[in-house]
């Protein structure tokens, strides 16, 4: 019984960790339709190109969500992606997931994540990500979120963060 509530905490975790999140309609508006993640410019700052960009739908009621993109680094040397903010939501951490056992573990990185010089990282559902702490309103697939991310040497850029499905790997949008 122990062991089947703690994998149902887990999943239950997992579920609000990566599918839940919020939006103030005066900052967002709705994608369009017809937009992929072909359609989804690159943004450059500096020497980083971050692409693909995207989060989930939401539950209602959710306090936290999940975002994820992926960032080049063109540079001879390492970056330090340190936080970031958006009206959607309280704070923006860095924040990684790893299991130990059958059991979540959920942790914010205090000193960000290093994107290695000529390298890259990826922010995926499962693993490294963006946290949306205490979100205002629960998030409808197609919608966009504007999201500042703050780079120890590239500073302050904004990206878009396309809404997928709740279960969405990927910006995949039919």
């Amino acid at each position: 019984m122990k062991i089947l509530r703690t994998a149902l905490l887990a999943v239950f975790a997992t579920s609000l960790s990566f599918s839940a999140m919020a939006h103030d309609h005066s900052k967002m508006g709705q994608a369009d339709p017809s937009m992929s993640e072909e359609g989804m410019e690159p943004v450059k700052a500096g020497n980083l190109t971050l692409i693909n960009a995207f989060s989930r739908a939401t539950l209602p009621g959710a306090k936290v969500g999940g975002g994820y993109l992926k960032i080049d680094n063109a540079a001879s040397e390492p970056d330090r992606l340190i936080g970031g903010s958006t009206p959607a939501a309280e704070r923006v951490e860095v924040h990684e997931m790893t299991m130990n056992g059958n059991v979540m573990q959920m942790r914010q990185l205090e000193n960000g994540l290093e994107i290695p010089a000529g390298g890259s990282a990826e922010l995926a559902p499962g693993g490294l990500h963006l946290m949306f702490i205490n979100i205002v309103k629960p998030l409808k697939e197609g919608d966009m979120i504007p999201v500042t991310l703050e780079f120890a040497k590239a500073g302050k850029v904004e990206v878009q963060f396309m809404v997928g499905a709740a279960n969405a790997a990927g910006m995949e949008h039919n």
